[in-house]
């Protein structure tokens, strides 16, 4: 992208602030924003988790989030995706038993960063990690292998909720959908 994603604004609102406000929707028992600090998210009131290491990608922030978890499930929300709704994640959170979570596919293609994962899947995340497998479509796979979260299918209407944000190509479908700056 060229820039920090957390700070691209939609509807006058930074991603961020955004995706916060978006989590407090569902009322969580804890809030945690993982991967590397900024000062703005002090004032949050949620617990800052830095990633477990520097260069392992989204799946160092799930490691260290599920070992701070105090809940039976974690849901993970990346800063660039924003079109998920508050309404989407219910509805993702009820698939969900406390031992087991769900991860949306679409054919045999996840979306790893809007998901709900167990608290049981750290150990799994852990040994990723410690391989250097850091792919999160093979966390999924593996977490679906070991029965620790459920395959949804994204449906047809749901594919534009998953519209993600990686370079500055991806604007224009976001403005279309929102107001973005830079």
């Amino acid at each position: 992208m060229g820039r920090d994603k957390a700070f691209l604004e939609i509807d006058g609102l930074p991603l961020w602030r955004r995706q916060i406000a978006l989590l407090q929707d569902l009322a969580p028992a804890e809030l945690m924003i993982a991967g590397p600090p900024h000062s703005e998210w002090a004032e949050t009131g949620c617990v800052l988790v830095p990633d477990v290491r520097d260069d392992a990608g989204p799946l160092a922030g799930i490691v260290s989030s599920l070992r701070i978890c105090s809940n039976p499930l974690l849901v993970t929300l990346a800063i660039d995706l924003p079109n998920i709704t508050s309404d989407y994640l219910e509805q993702l959170i009820g698939r969900c038993s406390p031992s087991k979570g769900a991860v949306p596919a679409e054919g045999e293609q996840f979306e790893p960063v809007a998901a709900v994962y167990p608290k049981a899947a750290l150990a799994l995340a852990e040994t990723c990690l410690a391989v250097g497998n850091w792919s999160l479509q093979e966390f999924a796979r593996a977490c679906v292998r070991e029965n620790l979260v459920a395959m949804v299918s994204i449906s047809d209407d749901e594919k534009s909720l998953f519209l993600n944000m990686n370079t500055p190509a991806d604007l224009p479908a976001a403005a279309a959908n929102h107001h973005v700056a830079g």
